[in-house]
């Protein structure tokens, strides 16, 4: 008679994922790198334009909704794969297990503040889409009128507080998952380079999140208080105005 096969203690080593749970975790780090984590640094740095006045910032909204295609790439590279990457993170959240109570290592925190950050993302990425780009002055259509909208909204205080909070959560999520990223994918084998790669990621989000909240701050300079309601008014067909 054989001899039983020995117990082996402890806890077994973990998977990756197999089969479509692989495929689809790997399709959602994927996605929070390209396109959305490009359209994040795109958007951050055009909002910086508002340092520059209303008029340099309608310009700028202007020219991205003059884009060849807009429409199509809006739904095909921000909207879609933002949905995907927020519904499918809400299902690895939900599906978690958080036990920095019990195991408080640096490791832990990172997974609950990426779940934490990614939720907050998520409301306020909703929220933002909604009142700036389907609820009031259609700015599509009223460019001019895309400083002033800002304006107005983050004049309330608690708004002005829910953005600051969103942009250093937003911010976190993305220099974060760039990390996680270059982990999984294999970008970065061995403690050292994940440790070095992690101090270019904290600088490269500190960098974002700056830029965000100076840009943020524009629209609150008193500089810019007597800003128009619409900077680029439409004009009556035949009257051209000099360039400047």
């Amino acid at each position: 008679m054989a001899a039983a096969a020995p117990t082996i203690k402890g806890v077994q080593p973990l998977r990756a994922g197999v089969g479509h749970s692989f495929f689809w975790r790997r399709l959602h780090s994927l996605s929070g790198i390209v396109p959305i984590g490009a359209f994040l640094i795109e958007h951050i740095v055009s909002n910086y334009e508002a340092v520059n006045g209303p008029l340099a910032y309608a310009q700028q909204v202007k020219f991205l909704n003059s884009l060849p295609l807009v429409r199509v790439l809006e739904w095909a590279f921000i909207f879609i794969p933002l949905a995907f990457h927020a519904l499918y993170g809400v299902f690895i959240a939900i599906r978690g297990r958080v036990n920095v109570d019990v195991y408080p290592w640096a490791g832990n925190w990172g997974y609950i503040t990426q779940r934490v950050t990614g939720i907050i993302a998520l409301f306020y990425i909703g929220y933002h889409v909604w009142t700036q780009r389907f609820s009031g002055v259609n700015l599509p259509e009223h460019p001019g009128a895309a400083f002033a909208k800002v304006q107005h909204e983050l004049a309330n205080p608690w708004i002005l507080a829910i953005y600051v909070i969103a942009m250093l959560a937003t911010t976190w999520h993305f220099a974060y998952g760039i990390w996680l990223f270059a982990a999984k994918w294999g970008i970065t084998p061995g403690d050292k380079a994940r440790q070095r790669f992690g101090y270019v990621c904290a600088a490269g989000g500190t960098a974002l999140c700056i830029l965000g909240l100076v840009g943020m701050y524009a629209f609150i300079n008193p500089k810019y208080a007597n800003a128009p309601a619409d900077i680029m008014p439409a004009q009556p067909a035949g009257i051209v105005l000099p360039a400047h």
